[in-house]
């Protein structure tokens, strides 16, 4: 089933099961079909409060986030559509800051999937065609719309008028989809490639809000951006950021900020942080004081990511004093993320799955040299790298000294558990594999 769309609600199960008939089974990109199943549905993306649209390689759902984070501090209600779920359907649809109740979910899955007849809509193309339907029918503030795969050819770039677009970290990651021949688009490197479908959101009169790139992918978004009709307005030019002294110092033309650091953990979070306020100070729309913005970096939270986990079934299994860390990362720059994290601290046990379209060893070379063991595991319902394929090659390429498999995160928890002493461990490597680690330790995102 596409995403593990599960749910406990029968009515939602049904519609889902029905999706998963009904759609072709994987990612399909294109404007077409969205366009036509939203016109069907009277078109409910011209009916949405102001949109901020993001994409970006990594870090484009903790922008989210921290626009979410800082909207809501400013007392104003958020839709948010972001995907994909780590354990409910339902996470991927907020509405007016709660996630989607399940009698709208399994209404809404029933009346687009009926319009969607004959379409071969997509799991996404649906799945957005509900977010919006549920976010034109219910009052709010603002729509925080996170890309789900590129940006030129998401379904979510149906969007006309977003009052600010924001590009994140770019980076290699789904390049079979995003690296494909495609006829009318020249040849060019892969990570200009990129920026190039991420730069695809960029809209006629929206300012396009961008981090720092190569000097070649910071060209590129720059021509997306004038083809378009955008106003750029790039990292290091129209606004800019800095961390030091304990605090993220941004500044822009209209002036400068001195904001506390985000609670999250990771140093790229300040990077994302400061996208999310650059987006909010270069838009009229809706008016977020200084305040809110200090509020949203003690407040936003965004699970699977560098998160420590709680006390549960899973964490209970280790001796007391053991921390768990929890990454849905996997891709080389998500690895590198996760590298500066670990630097100042000890070794660390990693139990990794991964897809098995991704790049495992450039996921796990920026920090190898952090691994004191590494325990590989399946991604059930998933095609994934081979358990055992994973732990050769981090043997003879990475030249980790001890690396197993085991059936489960529950099993790898409990070798480790094995050990002498309070145990510093790290999961990782999908985003699937996060979501089964939060539904065990019974921290299911609310």
């Amino acid at each position: 089933m596409p995403d593990h769309a599960t749910s406990t609600d029968p009515a939602v199960q049904a519609q889902l099961d029905r999706l998963t008939m009904l759609s072709p089974g994987k990612d399909v990109l294109g404007l077409e079909r969205i366009a036509v199943l939203l016109d069907r549905l009277g078109n409910p993306h011209h009916r949405l409060p102001p949109v901020f649209h993001v994409s970006g390689t990594n870090g484009k759902g903790s922008t989210c986030a921290f626009l979410r984070g800082a909207i809501e501090a400013a007392g104003l209600t958020a839709h948010v559509y972001s995907s994909p779920h780590l354990v409910r359907f339902n996470e991927r649809i907020r509405v007016a800051g709660k996630l989607i109740d399940d009698a709208v979910l399994s209404a809404l899955l029933s009346e687009v999937l009926d319009q969607a007849e004959g379409l071969q809509a997509s799991f996404f193309e649906v799945t957005t065609a509900v977010a919006f339907c549920a976010f034109a029918r219910t009052k709010a503030d603002a729509c925080i719309v996170e890309v789900g795969l590129g940006g030129r050819l998401d379904a979510t770039n149906v969007l006309a008028k977003p009052v600010a677009c924001g590009i994140a970290s770019l980076g290699l990651d789904h390049e079979a989809f995003l690296l494909a021949d495609e006829e009318g688009v020249p040849e060019m490197p892969p990570l200009d490639r990129i920026a190039f479908e991420k730069a695809g959101i960029a809209k006629s009169g929206s300012p396009l809000l961008t981090q720092k790139y190569s000097a070649s992918m910071a060209n590129m978004v720059a021509s997306q951006a004038s083809l378009h009709g955008a106003i750029l307005r790039a990292r290091g030019d129209s606004w800019d950021a800095a961390v030091y002294d304990g605090r993220l110092h941004y500044r822009d033309i209209t002036g400068k900020l001195s904001l506390p650091l985000p609670r999250m953990t990771g140093a790229h979070q300040a990077d994302n942080a400061a996208l999310a306020v650059a987006m909010l100070r270069h838009q009229s729309a809706i008016h977020i004081p200084e305040a809110a913005l200090s509020a949203a970096m003690e407040w936003t939270r965004w699970p699977a990511r560098m998160q420590q986990l709680a006390m549960g079934p899973l964490t209970d299994l280790l001796p007391n004093g053991s921390t768990v860390w929890l990454d849905g990362g996997h891709n080389p720059d998500a690895g590198a993320a996760i590298a500066k994290t670990l630097e100042a601290g000890p070794p660390v046990h990693v139990i990794i799955g991964m897809l098995k379209n991704k790049d495992a060893l450039g996921f796990l070379t920026p920090f190898s040299h952090k691994i004191e063991t590494l325990i590989a595991v399946p991604i059930p319902g998933h095609e994934h790298h081979d358990p055992a394929d994973l732990c050769d090659l981090v043997q003879r390429s990475l030249r980790v000294s001890e690396a197993r498999t085991a059936e489960n995160v529950t099993i790898a928890l409990e070798h480790l558990a094995k050990q002498p002493a309070p145990v510093r461990a790290l999961i990782c490597g999908s985003l699937y594999l996060a979501g089964e680690v939060l539904r065990l330790n019974d921290q299911v995102p609310d």
